[in-house]
């Protein structure tokens, strides 16, 4: 599921984000178009399909306001999915006293369907297992993952994108990495090492 864009075509968008910066609305247009499934599958997975169609309005928002000061220092797609993510940090922001969504409230709000552009070719019960774990994970490292590990950017791209270096990258998915194994692991006390220890007690 990597975004494969070559460096023709992330020239030619950020070609795109030039023109409109000087008025061309067509181009804009163009610009939008180009780059609006980047963008929703980003904060699609950052936060969630339910909420990235309002995210994704909000960045376009945020990027008619900031086009005319694009001096493509880095290409188009990664300033776009920058601003993007900067989007979903303030929804963060607003939102840390809002309990996160528990698997049963994934499968209500699925209704039985699966969205492949959402989860990736996962069958829904393996994607809400994935992305509940996800949910838990600090924004930061959730963010490094995200963007390495389930949408195909590069390290580099990644660092471009968060406005990080690239060795802050690799830290955040590693430790991210970490954290999700410790969280898969059956806690003391839970149903499911109870089973396990009475299971090896039996044997």
């Amino acid at each position: 599921m990597s975004p494969q864009h070559s460096e023709a075509h992330d020239a030619a968008v950020t070609d795109f984000a030039l023109k409109a910066a000087r008025g061309d609305r067509a181009a804009l247009t163009q610009f939008i178009t180009e780059t609006h499934d980047d963008v929703w599958r980003l904060l699609a997975h950052l936060a969630d399909a339910d909420r990235a169609d309002d995210l994704t309005q909000e960045t376009y928002l945020r990027v008619l306001g900031a086009l005319p000061r694009f001096a493509a220092r880095s290409t188009a797609r990664t300033w776009i999915l920058s601003l993007a993510r900067r989007v979903w940090v303030d929804s963060v922001r607003h939102d840390l006293a809002r309990p996160r969504k528990s698997a049963g409230d994934w499968n209500e709000a699925a209704s039985g369907h699966t969205a492949q552009e959402t989860t990736g070719g996962q069958t829904w019960a393996e994607w809400v297992d994935t992305r509940s774990l996800i949910d838990q994970l600090e924004p930061e490292r959730r963010e490094a993952l995200v963007l390495t590990q389930m949408l195909g950017y590069t390290y580099a791209e990644a660092a471009g994108i968060a406005g990080v270096r690239v060795g802050t990258i690799r830290s955040r998915v590693a430790r991210a990495r970490a954290d999700l194994v410790e969280m898969s692991q059956p806690r003391a006390g839970s149903p499911e090492c109870s089973s396990q220890a009475g299971s090896t007690h039996s044997a």
